[in-house]
């Protein structure tokens, strides 16, 4: 993915732009970007940062200048439901039978046929 049209920081390796940060060599093509939601994800930043190729320090200095360029901001809605005391649970969706379909041994022509009747 091309570099997005609002650079704030070019280093060698990596740039902060208005999409996050992204690495300046193109040929990648966004496969280690890290977007301004998930700029605070530790598990993607360190696994961003272990991968072979990537200066650490230059990396870094990307980190430091996309996290104070993008502030870490709570959700609103988030933030009235914990200073209320309200916890979310997790929605569990109800488990939908499979579709079985059953036509061994009959041929398709003489299955009986639905038609919507007005």
């Amino acid at each position: 993915m091309a570099l997005h049209r609002d650079i704030f920081w070019v280093g060698r390796q990596w740039a902060v732009t208005g999409a996050g940060i992204q690495a300046v060599d193109q040929r990648l093509r966004g496969v280690l970007d890290i977007e301004i939601a998930r700029l605070w994800d530790e598990d993607l930043v360190q696994s961003r940062r272990a991968k072979p190729g990537v200066n650490a320090a230059d990396f870094d200095k990307a980190l430091t200048v996309a996290r104070e360029r993008f502030p870490q901001t709570p959700d609103p809605i988030v933030a009235q439901l914990a200073a209320l005391g309200v916890v979310e649970t997790p929605v569990e969706s109800p488990v939908l039978p499979a579709m079985q379909l059953r036509v061994e041994g009959r041929l398709a022509r003489f299955l009986p046929q639905w038609r919507v009747r007005r």
